[in-house]
């Protein structure tokens, strides 16, 4: 097994795929993605630990998947309307 820099490293510039635990909630509305992991054994090992880190921080209706692939281009993705300015994505001051 390597370890997490040498996995990094390896998938940055290798284009390797590894396993990674997706996992999505619907409050808040967001996906993440945990890995990079070698095995799928080794993936399916350590999705409970981050389940249950989520439900600790209230997350709802979570449901995790394995996948094999590429690095993700974001870890976190949050639902825009999720944000703390409701519909806008930045406050607008100054307008009329």
């Amino acid at each position: 097994m390597k370890t997490a820099i040498g996995r990094f490293l390896s998938n940055l510039f290798g284009g390797r795929e590894f396993w990674w635990v997706e996992i999505k909630t619907n409050h808040p509305a967001c996906t993440y993605y945990f890995g990079p992991f070698d095995t799928d054994t080794e993936a399916e090992a350590l999705k409970g630990g981050y389940i249950e880190d989520l439900e600790q921080e209230g997350a709802q209706n979570i449901r995790a998947v394995l996948l094999h692939c590429s690095t993700p281009d974001q870890l976190t993705i949050s639902d825009e309307a999720d944000s703390p300015f409701g519909d806008f994505s930045a406050p607008v001051f100054g307008q009329s």
